[in-house]
Order: structure tokens, then sequence, then C-alpha cells
């Protein structure tokens, strides 16, 4: 394995500085994929590549979304010569100090998808919690599995290859709806999921980007296409979950 940090971002020059902080101990490098950010993240990506030699940030000339930004830094990741991307938000909701715990599992399985499995406090609104399990309901149908504990958390180890193999034969989305269809796909592709349970915190007066009827329609199109994607695999899908039983 060779491993980095990737970590998409759009505008959130308050919360980078932390994030990258708290990751400094992992000695991991860093991609930091700038999705046509503002001119204040601007200045201070520019500022923290100065000072932290192990971060490298590339810029998008114009915002294209959260799903256009990961495929983005999955391609550079491979062509630097990684195998594997930790991925992480940059609004510091995810907990640094569970990275190794990721990597340990992606470690023992090296093909396997590491999906993080939110524990959330007091401070998670109610809204998410509840499109939460609303995707968790349709990937468990999409999947024909439990196999996938959530779908939209952005904590999560991917190995590069098999997830540009994915990518190179199916569209994904470019926003919110990308985390829960690659998740799906790769799946369908054979990778084994481990769940690892993760906090999320949800700061007060946090910036999120996340549309609720925009994305919700984007994320609901996706279920959509996944579900008739579904139904033409079935078959080989139900045979694949036999063979796995113990």
């Amino acid at each position: 394995m060779n491993p980095c940090l990737l970590i998409p971002i759009y505008n959130h020059p308050e919360t980078i500085t932390g994030v990258l902080g708290s990751l400094a101990p992992l000695g991991l490098p860093c991609l930091v994929i700038d999705d046509g950010s503002d001119e204040a993240t601007r200045r201070a990506l520019d500022r923290l590549t100065r000072e932290l030699p192990w971060v490298t940030a590339e810029r998008l000339p114009e915002n294209r979304g959260r799903g256009a930004a990961l495929r983005h830094g999955y391609c550079s990741a491979w062509r630097r010569g990684y195998s594997h991307v930790v991925q992480l938000d940059a609004d510091g909701q995810h907990d640094a100090a569970d990275v190794p715990r990721f990597l340990e599992v992606a470690r023992r399985n090296p093909e396997a998808l590491v999906l993080g499995a939110p524990i959330f406090d007091e401070s998670a609104p109610r809204s998410r919690r509840v499109g939460r399990q609303i995707s968790r309901f349709w990937v468990h149908v999409e999947t024909l599995s439990f196999a996938i504990d959530d779908p939209l958390c952005g904590f999560r180890c991917l190995p590069l290859e098999r997830t540009l193999d994915v990518l190179s034969r199916a569209r994904l989305g470019d926003r919110m709806e990308f985390d829960p269809e690659i998740a799906v796909r790769l799946v369908w592709d054979g990778l084994v999921v481990a769940n690892v349970p993760t906090r999320v915190t949800y700061f007060a007066g946090g910036v999120s980007h996340f549309h609720m009827l925009r994305d919700n329609v984007r994320i609901s199109w996706a279920h959509t296409r996944l579900v008739f994607g579904m139904l033409w695999r079935s078959p080989r899908l139900l045979t694949t979950r036999r063979r796995s039983r113990p």
C-alpha cells in the first residue's frame, strides 16, 4: 500500500487549516482539490502549501461539484503513484484520529472499500439523519445486501485501481450523488465493504454546500438509475451473495 489523504474543498477557508493541522501527525502526503473556490480559500491554500511540504493543492478553474473534484483527485493520486486514498471533508466534521483505523482495515484487505459509519451526537440535524436512513434503504435494495452501512459519509478509504476501473466504465454524477453511487458500483464490481464506526460532528454555524432540494433530487435520480441497474444485474448479485455466505 502507498496511501495518501484526499480532501475536496469548496469555500472552506476557516476550517481547512485546522483539518490539515489535525492530519499532520499522521505523516501522510495530502492532496487537496480546490473545486473553484473563492479568493479567501485560494489564499489559505497558497499559504498552507508553502508552510506544509506534505500538502499539494490542485485547482479546478470553476466549481464543478463534489463528484467532479473527487474524480479529479482519484486520477491525480493514481498518476502520482498512490494505491489508495483516504478521503475526508474540508469542514472539520471528520475525526482525523480515525484515519489509522481506516488504513489498518485497508492493509488487511487492500481491495476492500472502507466506509465511515457515522456516530452522530445531538449536533446532527434531523434532516440529515432522515436523509441518510432513506439512502441506506435504497443502497440495500440496489446491492441486494446490507454491506453498506452509510452511503453518504465522505470519510472513506478507496483502492484506486479498482475505483478508476469502475469510473472508466460508468458515467457518475458530478455532485453530491457521487458518494453513494460510487459505493454501490464498487459493490457491484465485487469489492468487499468494511464499515468503520467514526464520530461525525456538525458545528454550530458550519458552512454546508448541500442544497436540500437540488441535491436530494440528484441523489434520488441516481438511486433511480441504480435500481434499474440492480434489476439488470440481480441474477449475478444474488449468485455472488449466496457464494459469499459462510
